[in-house]
């Protein structure tokens, strides 16, 4: 995990040497009484922003001791979405340990990660504030949008104060609009002359006239940066009103002037230490004396700190300080005169420093600073392990952007992950220069005595042959190309040590992901379990739940229904005990739910939906999230609904991310067959021919599904059209389905297919013939649990399960079908038809009520003779008679007509 700095959360104090300001600290005081979720004080540097929110806090407390304050300094490496988000967790849980983990695992989108923050706020009862210091360094969107997510979704007694130089990109016309956000600017921050007074002649120890006061108030325009600079140079000044007369102008006219008096007032010694330090954010004693040479940097900066000369505590203990904004902008201005080569070696010997105390991304940051782009290049490499664990991508990225080609050239590690950085960009071309540069530097070093390479012997080196067959393996996917995808991920896997446990897991999922794509489901299963396996090793225990997502898409095709049950519980109550609120807990309850809907237990579908629900959509996985839509829209179709099924599913195609897995069971297919269940055929069709499915086409696994919707298809458009031949390409079709899947061993694919056979065969009124698929399919499916695969073929197959159970075929397992397919209400009953009658089909009906011959009705519907007896034929074996005199008085009985 990631490692943190305290110093980001330490919430400032009221010093004693400020200004009391209660006309601000009562504006942001109404503001959070009355509800609104944000304050933003926002106005350029030194007009004393955070001296503000300290007063503000300090009231807080006395007010309120159980308040809770979190404290974020922002600085430009937060704009990593990852590290944020770590961040902010760890300042939510140092404020109130109920909220989040003292140990958090980040995961993206920001959602993820937000969502059970907010839930434990939501659930703690302690009022708290968030605030975020110097915001205006945020640029990256992904983080701003987080910001937006948590104002958007904040519990009550949740508010969020932010400090920045300028407006932050945020939703601030909508939450003004709204009532919901305080504002304090740069014209109220501005000190007054009572408040220039007292600053003046109080805490400044001055004695200013009432006209010298007021001369440099409107000097300065009550601009406290100014009036503090002016104030120490005044101190040893003899001639006071000449003094301010001799600033005028802008603030940096002003700064400039007046940091020029102080420096030149300043010892030697000192003002070589400012400009010395300037090069660093953060200050403490060992680290100054690193940069410095000296040995007494603890005493000055306490000494600076006496002196109220810009300097600001970090910490309760003093341990660590920065420079004021503006103050440090000056002395890097300033120590710029003294030569580039100067401060190079001053951020050098930074980063020397930080490197030795375990602070890689200082380390690299420095040497970045330094144009030490060879050390830069050493210290990514070596904080490269960490910064992935800690899934710091936008950081890497970042690093690999700025880096010289010829500062990695030479450096096989660098050089696959720069193939990683291009393949993100989608440079496929440069990619693959990449990994074949380290390829071949790693070659060259395999063949001589001496390294080829600059690369550090390490764990990054030793696992670089797995990593750059994963990549390669990504490149060949990119391409479309599946058999050379195969080919790399079996190379991944073979090259992987054994322990490592992390490069096993990912060649082992990238492997099942193959196998499953070639449509060997068993070996698929095993190895993604096997990748589980060495996940949990890793101490990746959410990633290696994840996987049950994937297994259990490959156990159903396998008949092993019961099987992912087991796992799905199993995985869900680890997920749970582990105290994860975000994925994968949501994502397993959404995947329980369409299990248990197989299973016809509709009740526990739709808890375990509410569930996921509940948790919010944030807890959905980026990749899984589509799921939770698919499931919901299965149990609408199981209630009837098919109507709010089809809007389900469109929620579902916003939410699909094409990535690695095989989109094997399409949202499109899914659609189809509830238009054909609904008889909306032309719509079926017309995804049917989009997809360009023929009865004749090659079959693959892949394409299963799809081919199954199209035989369902074949079968629909036979009852609405008799004549057709389309029930003899769904036989056929059916036919090379059936030795594909028995091929490939999918008893669960085979058993659909098998239960479409039956229906077509019934559909010709050929009831032995139906039976004998339908036998087969019942035998495979009881023991597993399955339901739903028969119920919701409805009256159809209730009229063949009369027929099953008049043959003594899984006499217990055909009743609780036949009940349950009963008590849907729609698919016939002992006073129902037994089976739905097509649109057509109640034309005709209604026709045969009149005194209509039959040449006379099909002269009415512009069809055949032949034609209109075959509709009767259906019609009478669908309403169980044998004669016209008997149907229409059936259909009057059930009013149908």
């Amino acid at each position: 995990m990631m490692a943190v700095l305290s110093t980001k959360f330490f919430v400032p104090s009221q010093r004693s040497e400020s200004v009391s300001r209660p006309r601000l600290v009562e504006r942001l005081v109404a503001g959070f009484r009355s509800g609104r979720r944000l304050a933003l004080v926002c106005a350029p540097a030194g007009f004393g922003k955070t001296t503000v929110l300290g007063e503000w806090i300090a009231q807080l407390r006395r007010q309120n001791p159980d308040m809770c304050i979190a404290w974020l300094s922002l600085e430009e490496s937060d704009n990593d979405p990852v590290r944020f988000l770590t961040y902010l967790t760890a300042a939510l849980h140092r404020a109130d340990p109920d909220v989040g983990s003292e140990d958090p695992e980040v995961r993206l989108p920001a959602e993820a990660a937000l969502t059970p923050l907010i839930n434990d706020m939501t659930r703690s009862a302690r009022p708290m504030i968030l605030f975020l210091d110097d915001f205006q360094v945020i640029e990256d969107t992904s983080v701003r949008d987080a910001v937006v997510f948590l104002l958007d979704h904040l519990p009550p007694g949740m508010h969020v104060a932010i400090a920045s130089r300028s407006d932050p990109l945020l939703p601030l016309a909508r939450l003004r609009a709204g009532g919901r956000l305080t504002e304090l600017r740069a014209a109220d921050l501005r000190f007054t002359q009572d408040e220039a007074t007292a600053f003046l002649n109080q805490v400044m120890g001055l004695a200013l006239t009432q006209e010298n006061l007021a001369a440099l108030e409107t000097r300065t325009e009550g601009w406290i940066a100014g009036l503090q600079l002016a104030a120490l140079s005044m101190r040893e000044s003899t001639d006071v009103p000449a003094f301010i007369d001799a600033f005028t102008g802008s603030n940096r006219f002003v700064i400039d002037y007046l940091s020029e008096e102080v420096l030149r007032r300043a010892p030697l010694h000192l003002r070589e230490f400012l400009l010395q330090t300037a090069v660093l954010d953060r200050l403490s004693g060992p680290l100054c004396d690193a940069v410095t040479g000296r040995t007494d940097s603890t005493q000055i900066l306490e000494s600076l700190e006496r002196a109220n000369l810009f300097i600001v505590p970090l910490d309760d203990k003093r341990q660590w300080y920065r420079y004021h904004h503006l103050f440090a902008e000056v002395l890097r201005s300033r120590l710029l005169t003294h030569g580039t080569a100067h401060v190079a070696a001053l951020h050098r010997a930074a980063s020397a420093w930080y490197e030795n105390n375990d602070a890689p991304d200082e380390a690299v940051r420095h040497a970045f600073e330094a144009a030490d782009f060879p050390g830069a290049a050493r210290l990514i490499e070596a904080a490269i392990p960490g910064v992935r664990k800690s899934r710091q991508d936008a950081t890497l990225l970042g690093w690999l952007a700025r880096l010289p080609d010829d500062a990695r050239n030479r450096r096989p590690v660098l050089r696959v992950f720069s193939a990683w950085s291009s393949l993100v960009a989608g440079d496929i071309f440069s990619a693959d220069h990449q990994l074949t540069a380290a390829e071949r530097l790693l070659a060259m070093s395999d063949d001589g005595e001496d390294p080829a390479h600059d690369s550090e012997p390490g764990e990054e080196l030793r696992n670089l042959p797995v990593t750059i067959e994963l990549y390669r393996a990504s490149l060949a996917l990119a391409r479309g190309d599946q058999a050379g995808f195969a080919i790399h991920a079996h190379r991944a896997f073979d090259s992987a040590r054994p322990e490592d446990h992390l490069g096993r897991g990912a060649a082992a999922g990238l492997l099942g992901l193959a196998l499953w794509a070639g449509g060997d489901l068993e070996a698929g299963v095993v190895a993604f379990r096997n990748s589980a396996a060495s996940l949990r090793l890793a101490g990746n225990l959410t990633d290696a739940l994840s996987t049950t997502m994937v297994i259990t898409d490959m156990l159903l095709p396998l008949g092993r229904l019961r099987e992912a049950r087991t796992i799905y519980e199993a995985a869900l109550q680890q997920s749970i005990d582990h105290g994860n609120g975000g994925p994968p807990t949501a994502d397993l309850h959404a995947g329980l739910s369409d299990l248990y809907r197989e299973c016809n237990e509709l009740s526990l579908a739709q808890e375990h939906l509410a569930a996921s629900t509940e948790l919010g959509e944030g807890a959905l996985s980026h990749e899984h999230r589509y799921r939770w839509f698919v499931a919901m829209a299965r149990v609408h179709e199981a209630l009837g609904q098919p109507e709010l099924a089809l809007e389900a599913l469109t929620g579902a195609e916003q939410h699909y991310r094409r990535g690695f897995f095989p989109d094997v069971r399409p949202i499109g297919g899914l659609r189809a067959r509830i238009l054909i269940a609904q008889g909306h055929l032309r719509e079926a069709r017309a995804w049917v021919d989009e997809q360009t499915l023929t009865p004749c086409g090659m079959l693959d696994y892949h394409s299963e599904f799809s081919h199954i919707t199209l035989a369902r298809l074949l079968i629909a458009e036979h009852r609405e059209y008799p004549l057709s031949h389309s029930l003899d390409q769904a036989h056929e079709l059916l036919g090379r389905l059936l030795v594909a899947a028995e091929a490939g061993g999918r008893t669960g694919s085979m058993s659909e297919i098998r239960v479409l056979q039956a229906l077509a065969f019934h559909a010709q009124g050929q009831i032995s013939l139906a039976l004998v698929p339908l036998e087969r399919a019942l035998t495979d499916t009881e023991p597993e649990g399955y339901a739903r695969l028969f119920i919701d073929e409805g009256a159809p197959m209730l009229a063949l399960l009369r027929h099953a159970a008049g043959a003594g075929i899984c006499p217990a397992f055909v009743r609780r079908l036949s009940q349950a397919l009963r008590d849907t209400g729609d698919a016939g009953s002992p006073d129902q038809p037994y089976e739905t009658l097509s649109e057509r089909e109640f034309h005709v009906l209604r026709l045969l009520a009149t005194e209509l011959s039959g040449p006379e009705i099909a002269r009415e519907l512009y069809v055949s003779l032949n034609t209109m007896r075959t509709h009767t034929k259906h019609i009478f074996l669908k309403l169980d008679v044998s004669s016209r005199a008997a149907a229409v008085r059936r259909a009057e009985s059930l009013g149908l007509i």
